[in-house]
């Protein structure tokens, strides 16, 4: 797409489960924004909150929240960023820097933040706009296809893992081998714990080892909470898959003052005996994506690590078809949209 083109092409959601190619107006960014030729975005599963109109959005949307460009224009103000500067976008849309949560640090509950994809237009699309605030540098030695699933299910796992108390040496379980999964047991791996995955069935088994888990406890045909107190009790478990009945069962399976992190959204309660949490000093808590600083890092720290989503690729244009494969569950692990046509 030249400069002199006044439009670009995007897929959008027009109504509950329905995504449409159309073509947008190229607008310049506003004061603190960036404009963004995007090059490759992630499908991610919370993209459905958009497309399937659980959250209250205005139709249409462009969905999208692992998209991965180049800057081609910065709006009035901004600083720190240059034209021609390869970025990634988050889920987080960017901080406003003066709420009392931006003010005291935690850039990730601030209070004026727009999710990218579901308050403003998204990645599924040649342009995207976004605030200065919420981007990401992209290393020169990621693809932007390898970059995009980094900087939601990538940035998720290893905010987690870096935040948690675990240190090295201490059991740490990841349940559920699937798209966030699969990334965060290569990077607990990495940062040298000793690495249990957890899921279900047997076939995972050889996977879980080959993306460096130490141990595999399929769920479907042992207690999994029993056979974390077998090696020991884990100190961590991060939640990857959704279900709470799961994330339910692994807590006898924590050492005392163990940790669950739950990663993964589900409409299911998690239904936990408060005996369970008191008579150890157990938690369970969630954490959301994470800071932009922690989204350089996670990108950083993936091409020391050589850590990398399994990716499949589809055209922009094939963007339904590549979304329904995603909620089918097919994709193994990522779904990553492309932009040249």
């Amino acid at each position: 797409m030249s400069h002199a083109e006044v439009t670009y092409r995007a897929v959008q959601a027009v109504s509950p489960g329905k995504l449409e190619l159309t073509q947008k107006p190229l607008v310049d960014p506003r004061p603190g924004y960036v404009r963004i030729r995007v090059e490759a975005c992630g499908i991610c599963h919370s993209d459905a909150a958009t497309v399937e109109g659980v959250f209250p959005i205005a139709w249409p949307r462009v969905p999208g929240h692992e998209a991965v460009g180049v800057i081609d224009m910065l709006g009035a103000g901004v600083e720190g960023w240059v034209v021609g500067q390869r970025v990634g976008v988050g889920f987080l849309g960017g901080s406003c820097g003066r709420c009392e949560q931006c003010r005291g640090g935690d850039l990730v509950s601030c209070r004026n933040q727009e999710f990218t994809g579901i308050q403003h237009d998204g990645g599924y699309a040649e342009v995207l706009i976004a605030r200065a605030s919420g981007l990401m540098s992209i290393p020169d030695d990621l693809s932007a296809v390898d970059a995009a699933p980094l900087l939601c299910a990538g940035l998720t796992t290893f905010s987690a893992l870096r935040n948690s108390p675990a240190k090295a040496g201490d059991l740490v379980g990841v349940l559920g081998i699937g798209g966030l999964g699969h990334l965060g047991v290569q990077y607990a791996r990495h940062m040298g714990f000793e690495v249990a995955a957890i899921g279900r069935g047997a076939d995972k088994a050889e996977l879980a080892k080959k993306l460096g888990a130490h141990h595999y406890i399929d769920s479907s045909s042992v207690d999994p909470g029993q056979a974390l107190q077998d090696l020991g009790g884990a100190v961590l478990v991060i939640a990857t898959a959704s279900g709470g009945k799961a994330v339910a069962q692994i807590v006898k399976g924590l050492r005392p003052r163990g940790k669950i992190i739950a990663l993964g959204a589900t409409p299911d309660p998690i239904e936990v005996s408060t005996a369970d949490l008191i008579f150890a000093s157990r938690s369970i808590e969630g954490a959301l994506t994470g800071d932009p600083a922690t989204g350089d890092a996670t990108l950083k720290f993936s091409v020391l690590a050589g850590v990398a989503a399994m990716v499949e690729t589809m055209p922009l244009e094939k963007a339904p078809e590549a979304y329904a494969r995603m909620m089918s569950g097919k994709v193994r692990f990522r779904m990553v949209l492309t932009m040249q046509s």
